[in-house]
């Protein structure tokens, strides 16, 4: 028996680089993929942490990602979220590939955020602000320039020293970057100067008063995936069109959305649509902010997964 072929980050970036991985996402979208035909994943409690199994099913391909999250791990100089996945035939289910999870990770989900802010940002949206410093950040920064013109980026993290080479890496792409702390008056003034805000962190508070973001911005939230934990207030979600990946993995996990519903400051139809229903230009945005809330879905891993297996084969 032939050994498994093995995709690393290197070759994931190289085989789909992220404007690539956001046109077959659309295009898998349109095609009549439904994000709420996705398994929901179990979440497994360990000692040292979570994980996390997601499966999917679309086409000619399924596929299985483990992951993991073990929160002590940057402390000992390890990710935090690691994974491989393994991609099938979607047939006959037999093993065609495993590749590096992480590296999946990091390049579906800021193409994901970047498909979601191309149907739902202001065309000319050039001042980016970014919380986090991690790889998300980074990716967010990448992709999002992809489909509209940044020009200004703001960063906003607690590690000054990696929000710094952070910042060093967006200067070397011509962007004009700006370092703050994460708290204090220049934060929210960042929040209401923003077209794009991009939050990229493990926070399992609010970041910021939702009452500073201006009408018009567009919020892309992807650092949590459980109901008790989330980046955004009530009064942001409840004054915005708010768009999710799929219905039923935001009433399990998003605790974006869970909260506000919780406290009774929304009810479930103030979801505007999921990602398949934007694209389809079934969502009409109000005159309030834009928000789309990420947890992470297996078929969007899948989607890239098999564009990275076809360009590699």
């Amino acid at each position: 028996m032939n050994s498994l072929p093995y995709l690393d980050a290197t070759a994931i970036e190289r085989l789909v680089p992220v404007a690539r991985a956001v046109q077959i996402l659309e295009a898998a979208l349109r095609a009549g993929l439904d994000p709420e035909d996705t398994p929901r994943r179990p979440i497994v409690e360990l000692p040292a942490g979570q994980l996390l199994l997601m499966p999917a099913a679309a086409g000619r391909y399924a596929g299985l990602k483990a992951v993991t999250v073990a929160p002590a791990n940057p402390g000992r100089g390890l990710p935090r979220i690691q994974g491989t996945y393994l991609l099938l035939d979607g047939e006959t289910l037999t093993p065609l590939a495993a590749m590096d999870g992480l590296a999946l990770t990091s390049q579906r989900t800021p193409a994901v955020s970047a498909l979601a802010v191309r149907h739902l940002a202001a065309p000319d949206a050039r001042d980016l602000l970014v919380f986090g410093t991690g790889p998300q950040a980074w990716g967010h920064v990448l992709a999002l320039a992809e489909v509209r013109p940044v020009e200004r980026v703001t960063l906003v993290g607690r590690d000054r020293a990696r929000a710094e080479s952070l910042a060093g890496r967006c200067r070397a792409r011509g962007l004009e970057t700006l370092v703050l702390p994460a708290s204090g008056e220049q934060v929210g003034e960042a929040v209401a100067r923003a077209d794009l805000i991009a939050c990229c962190t493990t926070a399992r508070e609010p970041l910021f008063p939702g009452k500073l973001a201006r009408d018009g911005v567009t919020v892309v939230a992807v650092g949590s995936h459980e109901p008790d934990a989330r980046e955004l207030d009530d009064d942001l979600v409840a004054r915005a069109t708010l768009v999710v990946e799929a219905r039923s993995a935001a009433l399990a996990e998003a605790g974006d959305v869970v909260i506000p519903l919780r406290h009774g400051t929304i009810t479930t139809d103030h979801l505007a649509g999921n990602l398949a229903q934007l694209v389809a230009g079934q969502v009409a945005a109000g005159v309030g902010p834009r928000v789309f809330k990420s947890t992470g879905m297996a078929w969007e891993d899948l989607v890239v997964a098999a564009a990275a297996y076809e360009a590699w084969t």
